[in-house]
């Protein structure tokens, strides 16, 4: 996904997310945080399908608690969760 907010965003520039306010996180919570999704239907369809990699794994749970470190693949680019 590209747009202006994630063009102007430096953390977005280098494919690094800081937007979780705890510990942990649901992976289908940081692709909307992130701007990697626009609704949380499209989150639920990208991990469902298969699309969504955790660490270099195919992560099918919408609700799989992420943290710092972890990295998240979509459409070929990897994201590294920050927070």
């Amino acid at each position: 996904m590209s747009d202006p907010e994630t063009k102007n965003n430096p953390d977005m520039q280098n494919n690094t997310a800081r937007y979780a306010p705890g510990e942990v996180i649901d992976l289908q919570d940081f692709l909307k945080l992130a701007g990697l999704v626009d609704t949380g239907g499209e989150a639920k369809f990208l991990i469902q399908t298969g699309e969504v990699r955790l660490n270099g794994e195919v992560e099918t749970r919408r609700r799989k608690k992420i943290r710092r470190g972890d990295r998240v693949e979509l459409d070929g680019n990897e994201h590294l969760v920050d927070f």
